[in-house]
């Protein structure tokens, strides 16, 4: 498998299940401005989308959407138990999960990373994330350690790659201690480790 990704973009979330997985697999940067592959490549032809995630599979089929990336990568590996059997209500839990991450809290950062973005659109944009911050905060409060409980799933590497990016904004997670502890056990993660260090986040 090889997955096109970003530096810390949300192709992180991905690049983190594929290695708590374990099994071989490729990556290739992307530059997601000018659609650039790192071998020298119209990205366009790989994803018609033309955004990252994208991991193309051995028999040369494409899987888009990170959310569905890393519920295939799960399904593909089920001895790791990242993500519930298909069919349950806790499978459903961990799309409701999925879905939110991607929907409210994922977007809602738009405004800012968009260069020339007015100041009301970025303030806009600052309170649907510390709306979204408080979500997790509250549902952190009942001692769960990752999102479905006490187990790690996929969403968890999803919420992590977003939530990591408040340092690159100016959001302090200061007001959200239980988010803060979520943050600190997912880096302890060798996976997380591995995946950050693989991106050129994280010093060797």
């Amino acid at each position: 498998m090889k997955l096109f990704y970003k530096s810390g973009a949300c192709s992180l979330s991905p690049h983190i299940v594929l290695s708590e997985i374990g099994k071989p697999f490729e990556t290739e940067a992307v530059d997601t401005k000018t659609k650039v592959m790192a071998s020298g490549g119209d990205f366009f032809k790989v994803n018609p989308k033309g955004y990252v995630p994208a991991l193309l599979l051995d028999d040369g089929n494409l899987i888009t959407e990170g959310a569905v990336i890393v519920q295939y990568l799960a399904d593909q590996s089920p001895e790791k138990g990242l993500a519930p059997k298909n069919g349950t209500l806790e499978r459903v839990r961990l799309q409701e999960h999925l879905n939110h991450i991607a929907a409210e809290y994922h977007k809602s950062y738009t405004p800012l990373f968009t260069p020339g973005a007015s100041e009301e659109l970025k303030a806009f944009g600052v309170g649907r994330v510390e709306k979204a911050l408080k979500h997790y905060e509250d549902l952190f409060s009942d001692g769960r350690a990752y999102l479905m409980g006490d187990a790690f799933s996929v969403a968890d590497a999803y919420l992590f790659t977003v939530t990591n990016w408040t340092k690159f904004v100016g959001i302090s997670l200061e007001p959200y201690p239980h988010v803060s502890a979520f943050m600190a056990r997912m880096a302890a993660r060798p996976a997380v480790q591995a995946a950050l260090k693989a991106e050129g986040l994280l010093k060797a």
